[in-house]
């Protein structure tokens, strides 16, 4: 397979009217894809959220980063993506190896694995005392509609978003997505356009495979009056750590490390969002017990 680094950019449209996003995420959710060992109809499903994630944390700014969590009724279970103003991605599916048979117009039928009714909450570490918290009915479950709804419903912010992940069968073969936004001053002509544009457009994933980039993806959106601000590399990141794992080893206190001790004398923790398996002997926790235990004030 050949390896091309995911690219998001970023810009405004018909003389500030717009705002625009557009992504290829096919090696983040390939990197998914492996980590949790996903089935295709999961692969497509995470993959759309964590598209959807990539872009919503370009709309971010320095240390702020976001969670997504889909909640649907769906063999899936929950779905969460967390993403940063940084390019910077992870996610996992609580059921990953759901694969279910190709819906009416014969694709993944992503909606009957997340499930057509539930919730989406979204997140926001904004640096602020409390996150902010957003969280709207999910009306698909084929995730762009549903996102699409969030901008409109909790950021009153009308949009269009599209999501694509095409899995072939050797594995995911390109995904990528847009958001459009409309600013103010926007007009019914141009609103009506813009709908027109979006229903005659052929699907993101098609595009990709024809070797469309991003920037080319917008343009057949809002056609030259594309106004590029930047571009930045989307890369799968996980925060997890050695160091991390054991502080919250040690958080367990020092009554449930003694009984892992008595118990088990090891102990396995998996990171949810990429697997990492990291192994504690019984010398490795009794070190740690040793720091969970309370110290004696001086």
């Amino acid at each position: 397979m050949e390896t091309t680094k995911d690219i998001l950019v970023r810009g405004t449209a018909w003389g500030g009217k717009l705002r625009v996003f557009a992504v290829r995420t096919t090696e983040l959710v390939r990197e998914l894809e492996t980590r949790h060992e996903s089935m295709p109809t999961a692969t497509a499903a995470l993959g759309r959220a964590a598209t959807a994630g990539a872009m919503m944390g370009a709309m971010l700014k320095g240390e702020e980063k976001l969670t997504i969590q889909v909640k649907g009724d769906g063999p899936m279970g929950q779905i969460v993506i967390d993403a940063n103003a940084k390019g910077e991605v992870r996610g996992y599916a609580e059921h990953p190896q759901v694969h279910l048979a190709s819906n009416p117009q014969g694709k993944l039928d992503v909606a009957g694995a997340v499930g057509r009714s539930g919730f989406i909450h979204v997140l926001k570490d904004l640096g602020l005392k409390e996150p902010y918290r957003g969280s709207v009915p999910i009306i698909s479950g084929e995730l762009g509609e549903d996102f699409t709804y969030y901008f409109a419903s909790s950021e009153q912010t009308p949009s269009v978003v599209g999501l694509g992940v095409l899995v072939g069968p050797d594995g995911v073969m390109n995904a990528g997505g847009f958001i459009v936004q409309l600013l103010p001053g926007v007009t019914d002509d141009e609103i009506t356009r813009l709908e027109r544009a979006v229903a005659n457009m052929p699907p993101v994933t098609a595009l990709l495979d024809q070797g469309e980039t991003p920037e080319g993806i917008l343009g057949f959106l809002v056609g030259d009056e594309l106004n590029l601000m930047d571009e930045m590399s989307i890369v799968f990141q996980c925060k997890c750590s050695q160091d991390r794992i054991e502080r919250t080893m040690i958080s367990l206190g020092e009554q449930e490390l003694t009984t892992i001790i008595e118990e088990d004398g090891r102990a396995e923790i998996v990171c949810h969002f990429c697997n990492e398996k990291y192994e504690f002997d019984r010398p490795q926790l009794e070190r740690l017990l040793e720091q969970a235990k309370p110290k004696p004030i001086q």
